[in-house]
C-alpha cells in the first residue's frame, strides 16, 4: 500500500509490575507461555481478546499455531489498546490503573527479524487487527509494503482507524537484549522513581542501554 520506513519499529506494552519476571526469564514470553506459568503479575489486556488469541485465532503462516503463542508487538506506538487503558471504561478490561505504570518496549524490526531467523524463532505480522478472525499474516519483510504506513504513522487514532492501530508483529519469543528503547509516561515523581529502578536493571542486562523517553 505504501513504502515502509527504512528502519520500522515495533512496540510492546506491559505493566511495570511485570518487569521482574521479564528480567528473571531473560526474554519476553507469549501470552500462552505466561498463562502456563501462572499468569502475569499485573494483566493489562482484555480477557475476551486474550482468550480468543490463545484458543481460537490461528496464524496461517504457521499452521497449528495460535496468535496467543506469540509475543505481540504493534507497529503503532500509540495503539487503540493504549487508549482503552487510558479511558479505563471498557467492560472487558479489569485493569483500571491507567497509563502511568505502563512501560513501552521498542525494537527495530530488521534487527529482531534477523535474530529470529538466525535462531529459528517463528515470526509474522498481521495485515489488520491481529485479534480479528478475518486477518491475514505474512512472514517476510517484503510484505511490509502491504501495510498502510501513512495510517500507522498518524498521531490521532481517528485518523488511523482501529485496523491500522492493531497491526501486530508477532514473535514466538524475544530475547531481552533486543528491545533498544524503553518508554514511560512520566507524569509524577513516584512512578518515575519506581520505573527508573527497574529500567536501570533492564539496562544492565542488555548490551544496549537506552534512556527513558517521554510518551505523551
Amino acid at each position: 500500500m505504501t513504502t515502509p520506513p527504512a528502519r520500522p519499529k515495533v512496540y510492546h506494552i506491559t505493566h511495570m509490575d511485570n518487569l521482574p519476571s521479564i528480567v528473571a526469564d531473560g526474554e519476553l514470553l507469549s501470552d500462552a507461555a505466561v498463562i502456563a506459568k501462572g499468569g502475569p503479575a499485573q494483566p493489562i489486556g482484555m480477557s475476551g481478546i486474550k482468550r480468543r488469541r490463545v484458543e481460537e485465532l490461528e496464524v496461517d503462516c504457521y499452521p497449528g499455531t495460535k496468535v496467543g503463542d506469540y509475543v505481540p508487538f504493534y507497529f503503532c506506538p500509540r495503539s487503540v489498546m493504549l487508549y482503552v487503558i487510558h479511558c479505563a471504561n471498557h467492560v472487558e478490561l479489569t485493569y483500571r490503573g491507567g497509563q502511568d505504570p505502563i512501560v513501552h518496549l521498542e525494537a527495530d524490526v530488521q534487527q529482531v527479524v534477523s535474530w529470529a531467523n538466525a535462531n529459528q524463532v517463528r515470526w509474522a505480522f498481521s495485515l489488520s487487527n491481529a485479534g480479528a478472525r478475518y486477518t491475514e499474516f505474512r512472514s517476510n519483510l517484503e510484505s511490509l509494503a502491504e501495510l498502510d504506513w501513512n495510517a500507522i504513522a498518524a498521531q490521532i487514532a481517528a485518523e488511523r482507524g482501529n485496523s491500522e492501530s492493531a497491526n501486530a508483529c508477532l514473535f514466538a519469543e524475544l530475547n531481552i537484549e533486543l528491545p533498544d528503547h524503553i518508554g514511560h509516561r512520566l507524569l509524577s515523581p513516584r512512578p518515575l522513581m519506581r520505573s527508573a529502578l527497574w529500567l536501570v536493571r533492564l539496562g544492565e542486562l542488555r548490551s544496549v542501554a537506552r534512556v527513558i523517553e517521554r510518551l505523551e
